[in-house]
């Protein structure tokens, strides 16, 4: 394994962040993980995700604060003719753009791709929305909810017989966001071959259609209406949620055949393995809900921490449903860096960290989210050549926030 392995494979490359709120701070967050220099462009009044209450680490929510990671803030007021052309002069010293703007916004604003792509051969611009660049609800506006909605996302999710229910994750925006990221990296890898840039263009939609995997297939190949999932699988009546006899939930995913032998022994229930009602897999659905009443009880009979070292033991998949608090302690102690401490001269945080790891190399310290407009002289002078001086000149204008002011 070579000495010089880096946890920071985009080490070098430039990256122009024209985005707000989720999807695409998300997915320029997951960039400036792997190591790119992501410059945030933010209107002076900032990302609208910096006052997202309840919760705020200075002046910044905690909303921001978990997506803003490894980057730096340059506040500019792009309604003046000196800070759009300072933006496109740093589009051109860049190797990707991305933002998530409605279609034809950047372009209204002086901005425009294809006119910048061309400039810029070798430019990558990703544009993050609701339903794409095309198609007739281009021009809609859409959030996670929305996608969730539209996608089929929320019909499976909940309970039959009860209404829809979000995803207690914002699936619609994160999803996006990597769909983005993977795309922005397959087009830095083929401008390698070919010099060339590419626009990518992601539809939150079109990703959350992609997420239904299988459902999806079922639907299509089989014409059939997948019904909410709870906390089971359409295929695999062995793999769901169990209560314990002290109300604590556990799941279960016993779905192969030795693994269902491990469950019968474990829960006292090895009747079943004889029962010609549960002999196999398509067995055991058709009869589903026979198998559950028995299941149910056997695991009532004890707390739900009792079953989880004898269904390990018997190869059995098993775990406890954690609270979010519990599930960041476990990932604490888990020796896989997911917990960051990030600070700066003011506060300390903790956020959740990258789950990307490349063996052989070492982790790189992350830089706490920027403060709006932080960075405005530093970047101006590194990637433009302009001086303090001009950089006072453009505040005292408007075209810049005045960052010392504004933090005063």
């Amino acid at each position: 394994m070579s000495h010089t392995a880096t946890a920071q494979p985009l080490a070098g490359y430039k990256v122009i962040d024209l985005t707000t709120f989720l999807s695409g701070p998300f997915c320029t967050q997951v960039l400036g993980d792997l190591g790119a220099e992501v410059v945030k462009i933010e209107a002076p009044e900032g990302d609208s995700s910096r006052s997202i209450p309840p919760h705020f680490v200075g002046e910044d929510s905690a909303y921001y604060l978990s997506i803003n990671r490894n980057k730096s803030s340059l506040a500019v007021n792009l309604k003046t003719a000196e800070g759009l052309d300072l933006v496109r002069q740093l589009i051109l010293k860049a190797d990707v753009v991305v933002e998530n703007y409605r279609p034809g916004v950047a372009a209204r604003l002086g901005l425009d791709p294809q006119a910048l792509c061309e400039e810029h051969p070798g430019l990558v611009w990703a544009s993050i929305s609701g339903f794409g660049q095309t198609g007739p609800d281009r021009d809609k506006p859409a959030y996670d909810m929305i996608v969730q909605a539209l996608s089929g996302v929320m019909s499976l999710t909940g309970e039959e017989g009860r209404p829809a229910v979000r995803l207690g994750i914002p699936a619609g925006d994160t999803v996006a966001g990597l769909y983005a990221a993977i795309a922005i990296n397959a087009a830095l890898a083929d401008r390698e071959r070919t010099g060339k840039g590419r626009i990518v263009d992601v539809a939150m939609l079109d990703c959350q259609l992609a997420m239904l995997s299988y459902q999806s297939a079922y639907a299509l190949i089989a014409g059939v209406t997948p019904a909410p999932q709870g906390a089971k699988h359409d295929s695999i009546p062995t793999y769901r949620s169990f209560r314990g006899g002290d109300g604590r939930e556990l799941v279960v995913t016993a779905n192969t055949e030795r693994m269902w032998q491990g469950l019968c022994r474990v829960l006292g229930l090895e009747s079943l393995l004889d029962d010609e009602c549960f002999q196999t897999g398509a067995s055991r659905l058709k009869n589903k809900h026979a198998l559950w009443e028995q299941l149910e009880s056997a695991f009532a009979t004890q707390a739900a921490a009792h079953w989880i070292p004898l269904l390990e033991e018997h190869g059995v998949p098993v775990a406890l449903i954690q609270s979010v608090p519990e599930a960041l302690a476990h990932a604490r102690d888990s020796e896989r860096s997911m917990i960051l401490a990030l600070q700066n001269e003011d506060h300390s945080i903790e956020v959740v960290g990258n789950p990307i790891k490349f063996v052989g190399a070492e982790a790189t310290p992350s830089r706490f989210p920027p403060r709006k407009g932080e960075d405005d002289a530093r970047v101006l002078g590194e990637w433009l050549s302009l001086s303090a001086e001009a950089v006072s000149s453009l505040q005292s204008k408007g075209v810049l926030l005045n960052s010392t002011c504004s933090q005063a």
